[in-house]
């Protein structure tokens, strides 16, 4: 058995336990450098609000239907995710954090009554963190994710499945008449691994519902479209196909990238942007233990501004695979001053680590440049050490330039404090 537990619109729910004025409103928070929505509440789903839409073509709500704008508050949402999780992790004796508002959960050998206990944990995740959840069992891992969208589609549309069915659903308590019910009335593009690609094609097929998904058969499916499918298939008949993955794997690149908070014509601050880059780069990647082969660079201007238009980018392999942060900006620098030219106005750049490799494996050759093969992995540890415990930009390469310098710096006029993460910011209740 497994459950899903999901945040319900996880950073407008954020928002609005530290400022309860806001449920209820149409709210969006906007991405780096308040461009567009990456995150609604449900009145402003309501409104027609699409993910992604740019603010400047939805301000013109904020006086007619009274729509508010924030900026993201990333670090906000980390911490009440970390809360989330960690009551989650209660429900069973397996967790797999699956995104920043879901989690997986093994229930193998839990005894008792699963529903009642899930009722429970989503009891104490909303007065203990303040967000509401769905949670949804399954013997599959796609039944799961399933029975959490009927659970949060039945309490947000009354009237889409059984009212029985909201907040907490679990499949293995239906009948199975109740269990065809609710996948006859669940949209084939709603299932788990089901892409908008995959799902048109099965539309033109005939396939429209999970439970038309659930009847195909599953060798017809893995020669037509994918092996994926064909697990898909198989786990909505309940064979469990997809194991719960206890520890995340490592990413298979890594990158960085940022638009500016103003537009940029100059090298110097270019330079400044991607040694910046390049340095969180590398951080995550020895943060996974891994090394990189290869460095992307890229630049280009504002699609929504007037020509000239500008989109470079280029590779720079390294000599050997490496995490030391001075050679991933040497490479990212070296790259930067190729493609760059004079005469634009450059909007966004990033970096991007490929080729990863682990870190226990050493590539060695003949000494090209002296020092170069010099092992600086207690260094970059220790600039990560004292990087988390005092805070980001601690200790940083001196190309990146002095933070409050940056002219690239994102702007994020309308963020809200970091209750949670930055001592200033905690609230504080007076009598």
């Amino acid at each position: 058995m497994f459950a899903l537990v999901d945040g319900n619109n996880f950073y407008a729910t954020c928002e609005t336990v530290f400022r309860p004025a806001l449920a209820g409103r149409p709210l969006v928070l906007l991405s780096n450098n308040d461009g567009c929505a990456v995150a609604r509440s449900e009145a402003a789903k309501a409104l027609g609000i699409k993910m992604g839409a740019p603010w400047f073509q939805i301000a013109g709500l904020v006086e007619s239907d009274g729509l508010i704008g924030l900026s993201a508050n990333f670090p906000l949402y980390g911490d009440m995710s970390n809360r989330m999780m960690s009551l989650a992790a209660g429900l069973g004796p397996t967790q797999e954090i699956y995104s920043i508002d879901e989690s997986f959960i093994g229930l193998d050998g839990m005894r008792g009554d699963l529903v009642e206990r899930a009722h429970k944990i989503r009891a104490r995740i909303l007065q203990w963190v303040g967000i509401p959840c769905g949670i949804g069992l399954g013997g599959t891992k796609t039944l799961a994710k399933l029975a959490n969208h009927v659970a949060k589609s039945a309490e947000r549309k009354p009237g889409s499945y059984p009212a029985n069915l909201a907040r907490v659903c679990s499949f293995a308590v239906l009948s199975a008449d109740e269990q065809q019910a609710v996948l006859q009335a669940t949209a084939v593009g709603d299932v788990w691994g089901v892409g908008r690609r995959i799902g048109a094609q099965l539309k033109e097929g005939g396939v429209n519902t999970a439970w038309d998904l659930a009847r195909l058969d599953p060798a017809t499916v893995r020669r037509r479209w994918s092996v994926v499918l064909e697990r898909t298939v198989r786990e909505l008949r309940g064979q469990s196909c997809i194991p719960l993955e206890d520890a995340p794997s490592n990413k298979k690149q890594i990158a960085v990238t940022r638009s500016f908070g103003r537009s940029v014509s100059e090298l110097g601050p270019m330079l400044e942007a991607v040694s910046e880059f390049a340095s969180r780069a590398g951080e995550k990647l020895r943060k996974q233990g891994s090394f990189a082969s290869q460095v992307y660079v890229f630049a280009h201007t504002s699609p929504f501004r007037p020509p000239p238009q500008f989109s470079r980018g280029v590779m720079v392999p390294l000599r050997r695979p490496t995490a030391d942060s001075a050679l991933l900006v040497a490479a990212a620098i070296a790259g930067m001053r190729r493609i760059y030219e004079p005469g634009y106005q450059l909007a966004k750049c990033g970096v991007m680590l490929l080729d990863l490799v682990e870190s226990s494996l050493y590539q060695a050759e003949l000494d090209l440049e002296p020092g170069e093969d010099r092992d600086q992995s207690h260094l970059m540890g220790t600039i990560d050490q004292l990087n988390r415990r005092f805070g980001k930009r601690t200790v940083f390469v001196g190309s990146a330039g002095v933070p409050q310098a940056h002219e690239w710096a994102m702007r994020q006029e309308r963020r809200t404090p970091q209750y949670t993460t930055r001592l200033a910011d905690v609230p504080i209740a007076r009598a």
